[in-house]
């Protein structure tokens, strides 16, 4: 990959030993670096073996002709632009390029003034496109903590399937960091650039559940007032990540079944089918094997999720990784909320090493967070951090004010329910006869390690 402070590399495509001179002198003029051949499949082969910034072909080449050297070349860089030059008049071979993921194409006799513009533009595109890869990569780069030998296995389970297309199914308590792992699997795949999207299949009605998977035609239900495309068509070139995937339905299931075979979707309402191309990652934190052993889920969907598993331990199994996620978290508090913390002392490691973190990386992440922001001072002890069962040696009110205590009951109720279902707020607001919306708002209220 070529620096900004680099001449653009150009690969030029033409037989015609005067035509390809005089386009190799107009680049060069304007500031680009060129590597001319006469034929496509040199061109194929050298870009297989050089960068460049853009590619400027010929249609009509003595071997292959410039659709296909468009077409072998996007094979390898499905972001490379490629420019193609066609005779005047020949429109049709112009738009058969573009249908193919031609940049742009220029007509010959050519003038040279607007061939520089073009490869220019094709040139700037081809940065602005590395840019946003090189931003999505930080964006989605939040540190995996692992100096605990399960979380190591865990980092080269990712740096192995990353690269190919395998359909992976996360394993792991809820709170312990699957969507994180999940991202980075998107991040060093095959197609960073493209889009990640999330859908928490816990977290939809059957009927929601099915409009977002799948998408809906205007009219479909009450409500549905434009056509809305589905996660899996809004992943198309990108990965799809389906969380809490045990709580679907059997419905749903049978859907995803069916999609996941095909390879298209049918939007709800609709009869068209609509292609994608999209990597399924999908995580749960129950047991689906002990599911589909209750026919609750299905052992032919199992079977399609599961080409890799990769199994993230609870925080309680790899404490090494305690004390590094305590400080990044820290570190990270601390200049959100411009906070400064000058030390640590060691009681308080004790206290978060010794406690079992139930609710794993997202109980202990609430944790530091209220620990920075409610400090009285720069050096932050084990009285800083709350945790369940602290305090119990504490002399209480023996009748606490009314308001409090309900609070601190539903708060009980909540946070058992949740600790039952594993964190599944479905079952947990079916326990306790409330919306998942309620549960949702409570746990964000109580800041509930789920």
């Amino acid at each position: 990959m070529n620096g900004p402070d680099q001449k653009p590399r150009i690969l030029l495509v033409e037989d015609d030993p005067d035509g390809r001179r005089s386009v190799a002198d107009a680049l060069a003029a304007s500031g680009c670096e060129v590597a001319a051949v006469d034929c496509g499949n040199k061109a194929v082969e050298l870009s297989g073996r050089q960068d460049f910034d853009a590619v400027l072909s010929d249609i009509k080449l003595p071997d292959i002709d410039g659709i296909q050297v468009l077409k072998l070349i996007r094979q390898s860089d499905q972001n490379m632009p490629v420019l193609l030059m066609t005779a005047y008049g020949a429109i049709t071979a112009a738009v058969e390029a573009l249908k193919a993921g031609a940049y742009d194409y220029i007509v010959k006799p050519l003038d040279l003034t607007d061939l520089q513009a073009k490869v220019s533009h094709a040139v700037e595109n081809r940065r602005l496109r590395r840019q946003v890869v090189s931003l999505k990569k930080e964006l989605f780069a939040r540190p995996i903590i692992a100096q605990s030998r399960g979380m190591r296995a865990v980092l080269k389970q990712v740096e192995t399937v990353a690269p190919t297309h395998a359909n992976v199914l996360i394993l792991g308590e809820s709170g312990t960091g699957k969507e994180l792992v999940a991202r980075a699997l998107h991040a060093q795949g095959k197609n960073p650039e493209g889009k990640f999207i999330a859908v928490n299949c816990g977290a939809f009605a059957e009927s929601l559940l099915e409009s977002e998977l799948f998408g809906h035609e205007k009219g479909a239900f009450t409500g549905a007032t434009q056509m809305r495309p589905g996660a899996f068509e809004r992943a198309h070139g990108g990965s799809l990540f389906l969380d809490e995937i045990g709580l679907a339905s059997p419905h749903v299931q049978a859907r995803l079944l069916r999609v996941l075979e095909e390879k298209e979707v049918i939007r709800v309402g609709g009869s068209k089918t609509v292609a994608f191309e999209t990597r399924i990652i999908a995580a749960s934190n129950r047991g689906l094997e002990e599911l589909t052993e209750g026919r609750l889920f299905r052992h032919d969907l199992l079977y399609r999720l599961k080409v890799v598993t990769i199994r993230i331990p609870p925080l309680r199994e790899r404490p090494d990784d305690i004390r590094p996620l305590a400080d990044y978290f820290m570190a990270g508090f601390c200049k959100q909320n411009g906070r400064h913390i000058e030390s640590v002392t060691p009681d308080f490691y004790a206290a978060v090493e010794k406690y079992e973190w139930p609710g794993n990386v997202r109980e202990l992440r609430n944790a530091i967070e209220s620990a920075v922001v409610l400090a009285g001072s720069p050096r932050l002890t084990a009285a800083d951090i709350s945790l369940p069962g602290a305090g119990e040696n504490l002399p209480r009110p023996e009748c606490p004010p009314a308001p409090v205590a309900l609070a601190a009951m539903e708060r009980e109720l909540i946070l058992n329910a949740l600790r039952r279902h594993k964190g599944s707020r479905t079952l947990a607001a079916r326990e306790l006869d409330v919306s998942v919306r309620t549960i949702q708002r409570k746990i964000k209220d109580y800041n509930l390690p789920f």
